[in-house]
C-alpha cells in the first residue's frame, strides 16, 4: 500500500480552518515517526496502518480528535492520554495544537502502537471477544417474511457472515417506532438486494 492517500488531502481540505493546520501537524508527525506507516479513509476519516490500524485522527465542527486503536495498551508515564471522555480520540477535544501533547510523547505512543502490531499484541476487550461463544442470532420473523418479497435481497441476506446479519439485525429491532422499523427493513432490502453490508458507506 501508498504511504500516502490522495483522499486523506481531501479530507483535510473539507474539514474547517480551526483543524487544517492540527491534521497537517498530526499527518506529519506520524510519517516523520515511521515511514512504515500507511494511510487509508476508514469510517469516513483518516486512519495510520501497519498491520492493522496504528492510530486515527477525525475533525468535527468545533474540535479534532487524534487516538490509537490499542491506546488501552499504551505504558503512559506522562499520564498523556484521556481515554472514554466522548471525544473520540485519546486526548480528549483538541482545538490548537498546543492541545496534544509533545511531539516526543506523541512519537512514543506511535512506536508503542506500531510494536503492538509486529507482535500481535491486543487488547483485553479483544481477547476477550475473540474467546467468547457466538450466541445464536435471532432473526425476527416480520424481517424474513419481509425479504420474502425481495428474492435477491433475502438471498444475499442468507449468504451474509454472522456479523453482517447482527448488525441489519440489531439496526432493525432498535427502531423507535413502526414507521422507522418499517423505513430501515426497506432500506435494508435495498442494500441487501445490491449485496451491501449494512455499513457500506463507511468501508
Amino acid at each position: 500500500m501508498e504511504q500516502y492517500d490522495n483522499r486523506v488531502d481531501a479530507y483535510i481540505e473539507k474539514s474547517p480552518e480551526f483543524a487544517k493546520p492540527i491534521l497537517t501537524y498530526l499527518r506529519q508527525l506520524v510519517h516523520e515517526t515511521s515511514p512504515l506507516l500507511t494511510e487509508a479513509i476508514k469510517w469516513g476519516f483518516p486512519f495510520f496502518d501497519y498491520k492493522g490500524v496504528v492510530c486515527q485522527m477525525v475533525a468535527f465542527k468545533e474540535h479534532c480528535a487524534f487516538g490509537f486503536w490499542k491506546a488501552t495498551l499504551l505504558n503512559d508515564p506522562y499520564n498523556a492520554l484521556s481515554i472514554g471522555d466522548g471525544s473520540a480520540g485519546s486526548f480528549g477535544r483538541i482545538t490548537k495544537i498546543e492541545d496534544l501533547p509533545s511531539k516526543e510523547i506523541l512519537q512514543d505512543f506511535i512506536l508503542q502502537a506500531i510494536a503492538f502490531n509486529e507482535s500481535g499484541k491486543k487488547t483485553p476487550e479483544a481477547v476477550k471477544k475473540a474467546s467468547a461463544p457466538k450466541t445464536e442470532l435471532v432473526i425476527p420473523e416480520y424481517f424474513t417474511e419481509f425479504l420474502t418479497a425481495y428474492p435477491n435481497a433475502s438471498l444475499n441476506f442468507d449468504r451474509s457472515s454472522y456479523s453482517h446479519k447482527k448488525e441489519y439485525v440489531e439496526w432493525i429491532i432498535d427502531a423507535k417506532s413502526e414507521a422507522t422499523r418499517q423505513k430501515r427493513m426497506e432500506t435494508a432490502a435495498e442494500w441487501l438486494a445490491e449485496g451491501k453490508s449494512r455499513h457500506w458507506k463507511y468501508k
